[in-house]
C-alpha cells in the first residue's frame, strides 16, 4: 500500500480466478477476491466458489456444551466464586474483587499480562449466544473500566489496553461462565503498536482521526453499513480477517474512561444484535474485542470488533487452515457486503 493510497482510504482490491476442468468435464473458472485493508495494509481473500459449501455442524445450532449445568466445579459460580478466585493487590483496590451491579471482577488467575483480570457478568452459568442479559453485560463492561481506571492510576505507563471475550472452547474459552477478560500492559500488543502508529500518521497527514473517515466512507457507500446504536456505527469489515467480521466504532472517542453507561448500554445493544445474526447462522462461537492506548496523543478511536469462530461442536473443521496460519492471509467465504445485507434486519427498530 503507498501513502498516497493510505491518505485517500483506499479501499484496493483485485479479483484472481482458478482455472480447472471439474469432474464433469467442464472447464469453469472460479473468482477470488483479493482485498487490502485500508489501515493495516493486510489481505484477505473471498473464496466465493464456497459460500454455498455446507459446513459440518451448522445445519442447526449446536446443543449446549456438556458442563452448561455442571455450576458445582464451576469456580465463578456463587458460593465457590468468593474462595476459588484470586484477589487484587492492594496497591489497585481495597477490596478484594470489583463489584459493579450484578458484575465481580477479580485478577487472571492465569494471567496474559501485568494487570490481567477477569469480569463475569452475572450468576448464569452458561448463556448461549444471543441470550445474555443486557443490563449485565453493560454492567460488565462498566466494571472493567473502572478497573483499568484504577490501573493507569497506579501504573500511569501501563497504556496499552483491551477487553476481550471468548464464547465457548472453539474462540478460546476456558469456561463457558460468560465473563470478559481485561488487560493492561506497558508493552504494546501486535495490534496496538500497528494501530497507533497508522492512524496517529494519518492523522498528522489529514487531521482527521482514521476510524471516522472510515465510517464516513462507509454511510456513503451503504454496501458495507449495518446500522447504528446510539453513536456506535456498526459496519461489515471491507477486509475481514474473519468470518462474518463486524466493526462497532466510536467516532472521536480515544478512551475507554470517555463514555458513559448510556454509551456502553448501546454497545451491548450492538452486540447483541450481532450475536443475534450469529445465531441466526447456526454459529455458537465468537471472539470479541476493543483496544485502546491511554495516551493523550493516542488518535485510536474506540472499535469493538466482532467475529465468528467454528462451532464449538463434534467433529467440526476449525477457521483457520494453513492458509491462514501458514500465509498469513484470512480466506472467508461470504463477501463483506452480504454480512452486512443479512445482519441489518438485526438493527431495525
Amino acid at each position: 500500500m503507498s501513502s498516497e493510497e493510505f491518505w485517500d482510504l483506499a479501499f484496493a482490491g483485485q479479483t484472481v480466478s482458478a482455472k480447472f476442468i471439474d469432474p464433469d468435464g467442464q472447464m469453469v473458472e472460479r473468482p477470488i477476491e483479493i482485498r487490502t485493508n485500508p489501515l493495516t495494509g493486510r489481505t484477505c481473500r473471498i473464496a466465493f466458489s464456497r459460500i454455498h459449501e455446507i459446513e459440518s455442524g451448522t445445519d442447526a445450532l449446536p446443543p449446549p456444551p456438556p458442563e452448561a449445568d455442571d455450576t458445582a466445579r464451576c469456580p465463578f459460580c456463587k458460593p465457590q466464586v468468593e474462595s476459588r478466585t484470586p484477589q487484587l493487590s492492594p496497591d489497585l483496590a481495597d477490596e478484594a474483587r470489583l463489584a459493579y451491579e450484578d458484575s465481580l471482577l477479580f485478577p487472571n488467575l492465569f494471567p496474559y499480562g501485568s494487570y490481567s483480570a477477569v469480569s463475569l457478568f452475572n450468576n448464569d452459568h452458561f448463556v448461549e449466544i444471543g441470550r445474555a442479559s443486557p443490563s449485565s453485560y453493560t454492567n460488565c463492561f462498566v466494571n472493567c473500566c473502572r478497573y483499568l481506571a484504577r490501573v493507569i492510576e497506579h501504573d500511569p505507563r501501563a497504556v496499552y489496553m483491551a477487553i476481550t471475550q471468548n464464547h465457548l472452547p472453539s474462540a478460546g474459552g476456558s469456561l463457558v461462565h460468560p465473563h470478559l477478560q481485561i488487560n493492561a500492559d506497558r508493552v504494546a500488543a501486535n495490534y496496538h503498536r500497528v494501530l497507533l502508529e497508522r492512524v496517529n500518521t494519518y492523522y498528522q497527514h489529514s487531521s482527521t482521526y482514521f476510524f471516522s473517515s472510515y465510517i464516513e466512507h462507509e454511510k456513503k457507500d451503504r454496501s458495507r453499513y449495518i446500522g447504528q446504536t446510539g453513536s456506535w456505527e456498526w459496519v461489515a469489515a471491507y477486509a475481514p480477517e474473519g468470518f462474518f467480521e463486524i466493526w462497532g466504532l466510536l467516532p472521536g472517542v480515544t478512551s475507554l474512561q470517555q463514555p458513559g453507561v448510556a454509551d456502553w448500554e448501546h454497545l451491548v445493544q450492538g452486540i447483541m444484535n450481532i450475536q443475534r445474526f450469529y445465531r441466526s447462522l447456526n454459529r455458537n462461537g465468537y471472539n470479541m474485542g476493543l483496544l485502546a492506548v491511554e495516551i493523550q496523543a493516542s488518535r485510536l478511536e474506540l472499535r469493538v470488533v466482532l467475529m465468528v469462530r467454528s462451532n464449538y461442536a463434534p467433529w467440526v473443521r476449525s477457521d483457520h487452515t494453513g492458509f491462514e496460519v501458514m500465509l498469513g492471509d484470512m480466506t472467508t467465504f461470504v463477501a463483506p457486503e452480504q454480512t452486512a445485507e443479512w445482519a441489518r434486519q438485526f438493527f431495525r427498530g
